[in-house]
């Protein structure tokens, strides 16, 4: 399998990127062998159906890269550093998860964690800096989105995350705001969620503002699916009414930013 999905604009481009480095739930044979089985099945955690939800940002002139890959064989929105597998908050391959349940059951060597970097990690990114240098080259500037969803910490639906006032203007994470209010939607800003790596990363370089997207499950899958053992489904009666909403929130924040 590719290690992402990546969907040029369609009709008028625009400087904006969106970028989905949670919503992938592929493990290769070989590390899903070495996870447990309860874990395997459930991968929590993960941005659920996101690339579902915004499979229409291209028609908004919106270039998407999403990642195929788990989160589990490695986390892309975590900076490579001491240690490389260990908290699930800092780390790059974690070793348990956010509940301090275990996911393995053979833990990985360290061969096997460079190669996870090598193969994984390394690559996203130099696509993800190919595709914001495209953009700074023909624009002058880019808007990177990095879209997320969540359960637990904060109760509010959406939160937009620029390390507060750090990697945005006061001009990009308002139109977001206002565009989500407008649709409904309780909006904070950097309340918990303030960016991850992603964010902090590409957001410091000179023509980038980089802004999080944090989407509450309920807003968008069945309430009652999720403390399942597995996956929540996405064709339900709440993500078709989202979705419509959210294609509208994204085509004015396009519009807005063109």
């Amino acid at each position: 399998m590719d290690l992402f999905n990546f969907y040029e604009p369609q009709g008028q481009e625009v400087p904006i990127v969106a970028n989905l480095p949670h919503s992938g739930m592929f493990v290769p044979s070989a590390i899903a062998a070495q996870f447990t089985p309860e874990h395997l099945q459930a991968l929590p955690n993960t941005d659920w159906h996101l690339d579902q939800l915004y499979a229409s940002l291209p028609r908004f002139g919106i270039t998407v890269l999403q990642a195929t890959h788990s989160r589990y064989v490695v986390d892309l929105n975590r900076q490579i550093k001491e240690s490389v597998f260990g908290d699930f908050w800092t780390a790059v391959i974690p070793e348990k998860t956010a509940f301090g349940q275990p996911i393995y059951q053979t833990t990985p060597s360290e061969p096997e964690i460079a190669a996870r970097v090598r193969d994984f990690y390394l690559p996203y990114h130099d696509r993800l800096a190919a595709i914001v240098q495209e953009k700074l080259d023909r624009f002058g500037k880019v808007y990177l989105l990095d879209l997320h969803s969540f359960l637990g910490l904060i109760a509010d639906q959406v939160c937009l995350g620029n390390r507060n006032g750090q990697t945005s203007s006061e001009f990009l994470i308002s139109i977001v705001e206002q565009s989500f209010l407008q649709a409904g939607y309780q909006t904070v800003r950097n309340k918990v969620f303030t960016g991850g790596y992603i964010t902090g990363h590409y957001g410091q370089l000179p023509g980038v503002e980089a802004l999080q997207i944090e989407v509450r499950y309920p807003v968008y899958l069945d309430e009652t699916q999720l403390e399942k053992p597995q996956p929540p489904d996405w064709n339900v009666p709440q993500f078709e009414s989202a979705k419509k909403k959210f294609d509208g929130i994204f085509g004015s924040i396009a519009h807005a930013l063109k």
